[in-house]
């Protein structure tokens, strides 16, 4: 069996390259330029809107992480990572995985506008304050879902950790750079304990990779 994902770091794809390492399975990883390479008539036919992750699989591609987490799990686990049909957290760990997606796309507005934007006159200092507080409205969401008095709740479902956190926490990865966790003390927890895992560690840029994010923290203008 070969797998190989495409990836950009601290991309969407980040999310693709965590989960691979939490299921243990063998993988080849192609680091990709976050440039116009990805236009390119040979990754469009893997990636047809030219976007990351890609994912090539027994000679099937696959693109969009919810799509490659649903069947990554289904194949290789159902049940840990996974929730198959009939288990009581099926439609919980649906609707989580699915809302990374939301986080992602105001994380996506906000980097086209601070870092992909080149000139200052394209830039629009409401587009990055209004994006910035439909974050912290997605932070209270998580936040009323993690502070729900269920005995151990240290994950975003009840039956435990799963792709769920892995997609939810690699989109609050690139959310932080726009949108501080102050004020939401139970997602900074879950955060920092989702973190400090090992298949994380290996998701983030190695020694010599480029970095999307040059900074830390960008903040909205004024």
């Amino acid at each position: 069996m070969t797998i190989r994902l495409y990836h950009v770091p601290q991309s969407r794809s980040m999310r693709s390259l965590w989960l691979l390492h939490e299921l243990g399975v063998p993988f080849e990883l192609v680091v990709v330029p976050f440039d116009r390479s990805l236009r390119d008539p040979g990754f469009l036919a893997l990636s047809p809107a030219g976007r990351v992750p890609a994912l090539e699989i027994e000679g099937e591609r696959m693109f969009e992480t919810g799509a490659i987490t649903e069947y990554l799990c289904e194949r290789f686990s159902p049940d840990e990572l996974g929730r198959s049909p009939g288990s009581p957290d099926r439609m919980a760990w649906l609707v989580w995985l699915h809302f990374a997606e939301t986080l992602s796309q105001h994380a996506a507005a906000l980097t086209q506008q601070h870092i992909m934007l080149y000139e200052d006159d394209m830039r629009s200092p409401v587009v990055m304050k209004l994006e910035a507080k439909r974050i912290l409205k997605c932070y209270d969401a998580l936040e009323a879902r993690l502070s729900t008095p269920v005995e151990d709740r240290d994950t975003l479902l009840t039956s435990g950790f799963s792709a769920v956190d892995i997609s939810v926490g690699q989109a609050v990865y690139m959310t932080r750079h726009f949108a501080s966790l102050d004020g939401h003390p139970a997602v900074a927890d879950w955060y920092a304990r989702i973190a400090g895992r090992e298949a994380f560690e290996k998701s983030l840029p190695q020694e010599g990779e480029a970095r999307l994010y040059q900074q830390g923290f960008y903040e909205a203008w004024s």
